[in-house]
């Protein structure tokens, strides 16, 4: 009878970039927002400055995640060209070496041969990219489902702060964004480590605590800049 897995592993792309986006989203943009309110700009001000992190941050989150996920794309993609040639050109010895692969994993080197055999027959280029190599379809690179996992979230994660700049006062905008976003940024830290087996508790408070500095740092320096603009 068959079963169905769950493996954390098999996620692991995209919920990284899932979860580094709405982090990366929430913290930046609430960082902004609070860093214009303790400077003293008008309401439009601080909305315009919201957005804008918002747009400029999804689209450089996007942009980054699908340089680095598309470098390690064309890496498996040569891995690959150079392995098919190979197969082409050197078929003894490519068996040879698959045979080598599961001898040292245990079986005893006739049944490794014959293994090695068999997988080559039905499928030699997978059998050498998966168990030689580490590339399996699963776990293979995916450039524009991380750049999409990632500006999506990072959209999510930026909401809060330019939402409560919506409906908030300047004089009162501050102390809700800082309030709201580390609520929001605990629930986050606590399901993207329970997701990945971790400690929730760990989790929540290690994000927690970068969101506090780093709103900290900006309103501070909103409030410098805000005291000694000229009248």
């Amino acid at each position: 009878m068959s079963h169905g897995e769950f493996h954390r592993s098999q996620r692991g792309g995209w919920l990284r970039a899932s979860v580094l986006g709405a982090n990366d989203g929430l913290i930046s943009t609430s960082s902004l927002v609070v860093a214009m309110a303790g400077a003293g700009a008008a309401s439009d001000t601080i909305l315009v400055t919201g957005v804008s992190g918002l747009v400029a941050g999804a689209l450089s989150m996007a942009a980054g995640e699908y340089v680095s996920v598309g470098s390690q794309a064309d890496a498996e993609h040569a891995d690959e060209q150079k392995e098919r040639r190979e197969l082409q050109t050197q078929p003894d010895a490519e068996l040879l070496e698959l045979t080598g692969i599961y001898e040292k994993r245990g079986l005893p080197r006739a049944l490794a041969e014959q293994v090695a055999r068999e997988l080559t027959r039905h499928d030699a280029l997978s059998a050498h990219l998966r168990d030689e190599l580490g590339i399996h379809e699963i776990m293979k690179a995916r450039p524009l489902q991380a750049a999409a996992a990632s500006a999506a979230s990072f959209v999510v994660g930026a909401l809060p702060p330019v939402l409560l700049s919506l409906a908030i006062e300047p004089a009162r905008l501050a102390p809700a964004v800082v309030l709201v976003t580390l609520i929001v940024l605990t629930a986050l830290g606590a399901v993207a480590a329970r997701l990945g087996g971790a400690s929730p508790l760990r989790g929540a408070g290690r994000v927690v605590a970068w969101g506090a500095i780093a709103m900290g740092v900006t309103y501070a320096i909103g409030s410098w800049f805000g005291g000694v603009a000229p009248a």
